[in-house]
C-alpha cells in the first residue's frame, strides 16, 4: 500500500506541458485590448478630422473586432511553453532561454538562481549554454516545477530516488 503523504510518482505515459501564468496572460490580454483600442480610437479621430467617409471607420472598427478575437486566441488559450519528456525539454515563447531544448543527458545540473530581479530556475547544460526558467511566469507552484524538473532530469540521468 502506497504511503499517502508522499505523491505518486510522475508517470512517463506523456509529456508535461506548463503554460504562462494566468497572471501573466491577463496583463498581456489586457495590454494588447488597450493597444488595440487606442489604435481604432485614433483611427476615428483622424477620419473626423479630414473628413474619411464612415466605410473606413466601419471598417476600422472591424479590424479592431477581429484583432480583438485574434488577440483572445493567442493570450487567452491554454499553450505550453515549458515541455518536458521522457528525452528532454523544449522551451518557448520565454525569451530568457540560451538553449531552447535540450536531451536530459546534457544538462549537468539544476540552480535557483535571480536573473535580472526574476527568479528563476538554470538548467546549466555540458556545452557551458544554460536555460533560466522564470518561476513566476510559468504556470503552477514553483515547488511543483522544481518537483518536475528533478524528476525527469534524475530518471534522464537513470537516478532513483532514495525512500
Amino acid at each position: 500500500m502506497p504511503d499517502p503523504v508522499s505523491p505518486p510518482p510522475p508517470s512517463s505515459a506523456g509529456p508535461v506541458d506548463f503554460a504562462l501564468a494566468p497572471a501573466l496572460r491577463l496583463r498581456l490580454l489586457g495590454s494588447g485590448l488597450v493597444a488595440i483600442g487606442l489604435v481604432v480610437a485614433l483611427g476615428v479621430l483622424v477620419a473626423w478630422v479630414v473628413d474619411l467617409p464612415s466605410a473606413f471607420v466601419s471598417g476600422l472598427v472591424v479590424l479592431g473586432a477581429a484583432g480583438v478575437i485574434a488577440l483572445g486566441l493567442l493570450v487567452g488559450l491554454r499553450r505550453w511553453v515549458l515541455r518536458l519528456d521522457e528525452t528532454g525539454y523544449r522551451v518557448r515563447v520565454l525569451r530568457t532561454a540560451e538553449a531552447r531544448s535540450a536531451r536530459w543527458t546534457d544538462v549537468l545540473d539544476l540552480q535557483t538562481a535571480t536573473v535580472s530581479g526574476t527568479r528563476c530556475l538554470v538548467l546549466r547544460l555540458r556545452d557551458g549554454r544554460t536555460t533560466a526558467l522564470p518561476v513566476d511566469a510559468i504556470e503552477g507552484d514553483p515547488v511543483a516545477l522544481t518537483e518536475a524538473l528533478t524528476t525527469h532530469l534524475d530518471r534522464g540521468h537513470g537516478y532513483r530516488r532514495l525512500r
